[in-house]
């Protein structure tokens, strides 16, 4: 009977294929995943963003990191030697030896494959002379020879020859376990236990210990737990956080604690250094006793913020210091707005506790856009582009300019931007129009409706809103270089007439808000109407004294609105004329039900068609992973290369409130479709909101959309409805129906009798 035979590889050839793929299962998923990229490629991105981003700390900073890093060499040579190995142990194995073959009586006995029976028997009767035992022979070999023998003329064993390969019928099944057999010896037992005991009970334990030891003590965004519990702590004690605070708190995150976090340092020279910045900055709360604000960690990183934000330059010993606190403040931030938007939720569910206050939430977004810009709250946004300073402002600010912010500089005429900046030469001019021209201008369109409702227009109480907010977004210089393109040249202007001329003062900016220029226009329309002379209305008809009416000078409005009654007058006569029996009406009617009937189908239709398109973009989304990277964002004094992204949601201002939670737009690139929802109010009446658009980047670029809302009241819920009703007669017909036919089948019955 067959049975299983296990042995440890005592050649050491089986060793060699296991060695041999475990070493393929490193390194061939170890180079796709370690290589390093091109770096030719990295280098022509940084080619291409030298024109635009040259002057900006992180561009520099990774020119050099490009240049003195031996990390990619180290690794590219760490897979090579691996990859060596592996190709020496796959030519090692493409070198041994086959070592099970196959049994072949022939080639035992000398004989060719198909010899006859007497051949056979000859050559066994020779050969068992020669290694017979009694006749000094050897002994194995005569026990091939008579095994050989057998297979070829006993039939059972020619048939197990012929079936199983061997003439003794199915033999034991042999497994090889690929380690050694030295490995198993006797001798080298307590090396062998000393190794494992060692790689199982101690390497492996403490290398799976300190892992999860540091991965429970941080959140899915990689932040420390005890930083956002301190955040939940500070924002709950302090609803409305203004920005001095709010800066003490961030910069009180445990990330900054070298007991937390082995990136921070404290340094011997902070005793001097640290002291002389807070002398320069002046009253920054340094005699709080607060905790942990007096603790010298957050101390020292509240005077590092600081100091970045005033634009200071501080020593090259703690200014690595700042760089790491100015690299983190960022994800710390935006973790601060996930804390408040969990507490606001939490106020609205259960109440008991006031919930942070929209100007909190706000105060952390535009310290994200200060801390990347290193720009104070007070300072002007023109302080973002290349080559401008606070004694260069008062160019901007002039009477003749009044340009303020980014979206006043790019509306100017070439001629008098040029005129204004005229401290900058040629190259530093065509420096900031480049900047400038990169920068972000993001359009906004909103939909408001109630998805799956029967209409979706309507807005009742409690009912849940969704604000389909769909953001578009261009370069500044493209949208600019249209607004130039729109405008008129000055001997169009001249050659045009009054109401062209009127019309052409009523146009507003590219940046103005769209409805104050449909105010200005409506405005220009009325001065047009007044200034119109008025002009004879000729009629053939005469009056009662036998005047002509023509004679009367009417107004050019009075008179349209006189044509337009008097047609209407003659189509309502015609048509009671026409409609001169029953039938004909009835007619009509069918037909004005049956166009009707069709309208409220199409309608059904387009509404059906939206909501499998909304479905569908749903669908694609959950599938469908964007990249965040978009577009780096310029900023002069920001140490690490960051994206556009920015932030999106609704509030009341009035109440200072959250209406629905800011949604972080990460993928925008051209366009980019949000839904937003929220529940609607539980009072009827009319609610004005605001859309608000908030970059984490940029500073003066944020946008504002009104969204008025109109709650209804929402339908009784009917507790029975119609269609489950049952009359009562229609309960006693079915019993009565019940009743005849039990008695026609008792009648049936006697019949049969």
């Amino acid at each position: 009977m067959a049975g299983q035979q296990f042995q440890y590889d005592d050649s050491g050839n089986t060793f060699f294929y296991f060695l041999t793929s475990f070493v393929g299962l490193i390194v061939i998923p170890a180079t796709y995943y370690l290589w390093p990229r091109d770096q030719n490629a990295e280098q022509l991105r940084l080619k291409s963003l030298r024109r635009v981003h040259g002057r900006c700390l992180w561009y520099r900073l990774r020119l050099i990191k490009s240049q003195q890093s031996i990390v990619p060499t180290l690794k590219k040579a760490a897979l090579l030697f691996g990859w060596a190995v592996f190709l020496l142990l796959a030519y090692k194995v493409s070198k041994l030896d086959r070592e099970y073959q196959e049994y072949n009586p022939y080639e035992v006995l000398n004989l060719d494959p198909g010899a006859s029976l007497s051949e056979i028997k000859k050559r066994y009767h020779m050969l068992s002379l020669k290694y017979h035992p009694d006749k000094g022979g050897d002994e194995a070999m005569f026990m091939r020879i008579a095994k050989a023998y057998a297979a070829l003329t006993n039939e059972q064993s020619r048939y197990n020859w012929v079936t199983y390969g061997n003439p003794d019928g199915p033999g034991a099944t042999s497994f090889g376990i690929a380690l050694p057999a030295w490995i198993v010896d006797q001798k080298n037992s307590m090396l062998v236990l000393l190794v494992y005991g060692l790689a199982f009970m101690v390497i492996l334990p403490v290398v799976v210990g300190t892992w999860w030891y540091r991965s429970i003590r941080y959140s899915g965004d990689q932040i420390l737990i005890n930083t956002t519990q301190l955040f939940m702590h500070f924002m709950y004690k302090t609803p409305n956080m203004n920005m001095k605070r709010l800066v003490m708190v961030l910069t009180a995150a445990f990330e900054f604690d070298p007991r937390s976090n082995k990136e921070a340092t404290i340094r011997p020279t902070d005793n001097i250094e640290v002291p002389q910045l807070i002398r320069e900055l002046g009253n920054i709360n340094v005699k709080k006793k607060e905790p942990p604000f007096c603790y010298p960690y957050s101390l020292k990183a509240r005077v590092l913020v600081l100091a970045h934000l005033a634009r200071m330059d501080v020593s090259e010993e703690i200014e690595e210091d700042q760089r790491f606190v100015i690299r983190k403040s960022p994800a710390l931030l935006q973790e601060m707005i996930n804390v408040g938007c969990q507490l606001t939720m939490m106020a609205n569910s259960r109440g008991g506790f006031h919930a942070p206050r929209l100007v909190t939430i706000e105060n952390c977004m535009k310290l994200t856009q200060m801390i990347v810009q290193g720009l104070q709250e007070s300072k002007s946004p023109l302080l973002q582009l290349p080559h401008f300073e606070e004694e260069h402002l008062r160019y901007c600010i002039s009477k003749k300019y009044k340009v303020r912010s980014l979206q006043d500089l790019v509306s100017l005429k070439d001629s008098d931007r040029r005129s204004m900046l005229r401290f900058l030469g040629e190259e530093k001019y065509d420096e900031v129009m480049a900047v400038l021209g990169s920068f972000p201008h993001v359009t906004m369109d909103t939909k408001l409706q109630v998805l799956d409702d029967e209409d979706s227009n309507n807005i009742t109480a409690g009912s849940i809103v969704t604000v389909t907010v769909t953001l578009t977004r261009k370069r500044m210089a493209d949208v600019f270089e249209k607004a130039q393109e729109s405008t008129p040249c000055p001997a169009e202007e001249t050659s045009t007439t009054e109401d062209i001329g009127d019309a052409s003062k009523a146009k507003t900016k590219v940046w103005q808000n769209k409805n104050k220029a449909a105010k200005k226009a409506a405005k220009s329309k009325k001065k047009k109407l007044t200034k119109k002379k008025a002009t004879p209305a000729p009629s053939k008809s005469k009056q009662a004294n036998g005047n002509v009416a023509g004679n009367e000078v009417v107004p050019a409005a009075a008179k349209d609105e006189d044509d337009e009654a008097s047609d209407k007058g003659s189509d309502s006569d015609e048509g009671e004329a026409n409609k001169d029996s029953p039938s004909e009406r009835d007619e009509d009617s069918d037909k004005q039900s049956d166009t009707e009937v069709d309208e409220m189908g199409g309608d059904d239709e387009e509404e059906w068609e939206a909501l499998q398109q909304s479905i569908q973009r749903r669908e694609r989304a959950l599938l469908e992973t964007k990249s965040k990277v978009t577009h780096p964002v310029y900023s002069l004094y920001f140490p690490e290369e960051k994206q556009e992204w920015w932030w999106l949601y609704i509030a009341d201002r009035r109440d200072q409130t959250l209406v629905s939670m800011p949604y972080h737009v990460c993928t925008l690139k051209d366009t980019e479709e949000v839904e937003l929802k929220f529940p609607a109010p539980s009072k009827t009446g009319n609610y004005q909101y605001s859309v608000i658009l908030r970059s984490d980047s940029y500073h003066g670029l944020d946008q504002i959309k009104p969204l008025k809302l109109e709650v209804h009241e929402a339908k009784a819920m009917l507790d029975n409805h119609p269609q489950w009703d049952i009359p009562d007669t229609e309960e006693e017909d079915e019993e009565q129906e019940d009743s005849d036919g039990i008695e026609e089948s008792e009648e049936d019955d006697e019949d049969n009798d």
